[in-house]
């Protein structure tokens, strides 16, 4: 389900965009013999048919200078700490100190890469360096020529890469085939023109491909679904931030849970989430929380994460809090240790390994954690039943 991210990293004028280019067999990314012309990570999507979708992320030069060359730099690093795979780029025979502490790092993230020495019709790369590569890590590398590109072997190379990834399911592990689910999808100012947001489409999805029956509704339309029909669902799962209403019009034997909450148990540190969740009962004045969200989006008085969980959590603790907002994976400034408790959004638009990477320093800081979904349903008195599907 999550798109497959592969960072293109090495130093300036390697050819990384010439490489971007040469996969999309499109003229996508700037190209310039002048070092440096990346000068932000840029990120091209990718779909490899029965593989995988793929996001290619362009990177700045590992060896950038200067004060503007820094701050690339750590773009670069910053989008090293969220990949899936790396493609390390090198040319005109130059191996050393920047590519070897880069491999340290790729080794310590445990991410897979390749080495790929570009440029191969400008200047041929040397035995020595070949052999060096291969007994210091014990990988071959790919020869490539961006003017001369043998485009299958490199898709070969990068799909060996990427591996076979693993199919997941939202819901594989709470439902079976032929059961009824229900998703309850209140349509407010949030919701976006004319289609319905991207966790919602993925449930439905994932009920299909569990071969089970979905039936979508709005809360109001609960109460004539069970007039109007004999069906009990097996499942219902519900936006959270209507977890109080429909928690009432649903009887208490039909399980319930959240979009958020099975995205927690799906892509987060489930366990962490439900231990750091109590912590809301904990909460004093002027305490800090912070809410990490996964996307960047236009906020309106009805924004969950923005202005709902934190006016419930004020009223419910009758505490003075304050809140910080952190979008997308934007760089938290402040140190976890300031904080009382991390509230992270059920992430459906960042991969698993970016939304456990972002919220694992605060876990091991001892900060604890929590889900919108989770916080919303302790808050509204129904935390054991939201959770209960999933202690089974």
């Amino acid at each position: 389900m999550d798109k497959i991210h592969i960072a293109i990293i090495g130093r300036r004028n390697t050819g990384k965009s010439s490489l971007i280019n040469c996969i999309l067999n499109q003229e996508k990314a700037v190209v310039s013999a002048i070092p440096g012309t990346t000068t932000d990570p840029v990120r091209k999507n990718y779909e490899i048919p029965g593989v995988a979708s793929v996001v290619f992320i362009d990177t700045p030069g590992i060896d950038d200078e200067g004060t503007l060359g820094e701050l690339r730099i750590e773009k670069t690093h910053e989008v090293l700490l969220h990949a899936d795979a790396v493609i390390l780029v090198i040319s005109n025979n130059q191996f050393g100190s920047y590519e070897e502490q880069l491999i340290q790092k790729f080794k310590v993230l445990g991410q897979p890469f390749i080495i790929l020495y570009n440029k191969s019709d400008e200047e041929s790369l040397t035995p020595e360096l070949q052999q060096y590569i291969s007994k210091l890590y014990q990988k071959e590398l790919l020869t490539f020529s961006t003017i001369k590109p043998d485009r299958e072997i490199l898709m070969q190379s990068i799909i060996r890469l990427i591996g076979t990834p693993e199919k997941r399911s939202l819901l594989g592990h709470l439902i079976q085939s032929g059961q009824l689910i229900m998703l309850v999808t209140p349509i407010d100012s949030e919701a976006p023109t004319g289609r319905m947001i991207l966790p919602q489409v993925q449930m439905l999805r994932d009920i299909l491909d569990n071969r089970c029956i979905s039936i979508v509704l709005q809360p109001e339309e609960i109460p004539i679904f069970f007039e109007r029909s004999l069906l009990r669902p097996d499942l219902v799962v519900t936006d959270s931030q209507v977890f109080g209403k429909v928690a009432s019009l649903i009887p208490a034997d039909i399980a319930l849970t959240s979009f958020s909450i099975v995205f927690a148990h799906f892509k987060g540190n489930f366990s962490k989430y439900l231990k750091g969740t109590h912590q809301i009962a904990n909460l004093r004045d002027g305490d800090r929380i912070l809410m990490l969200e996964s996307c960047s989006h236009h906020v309106s008085c009805e924004d969950i994460g923005r202005y709902k969980i934190p006016a419930m959590l004020r009223q419910c603790t009758g505490k003075f809090l304050e809140f910080d907002f952190i979008a997308s994976l934007d760089r938290i400034s402040r140190p976890f240790t300031d904080y009382a408790l991390i509230i992270q959004c059920g992430g459906c638009m960042v991969t698993a390994r970016q939304l456990r990477n972002r919220i694992q320093p605060a876990i091991e800081a001892g900060i604890p954690v929590s889900n919108y979904g989770m916080t919303l349903a302790w808050l509204q008195g129904i935390f054991s039943r939201a959770t209960e599907p999933f202690k089974k």
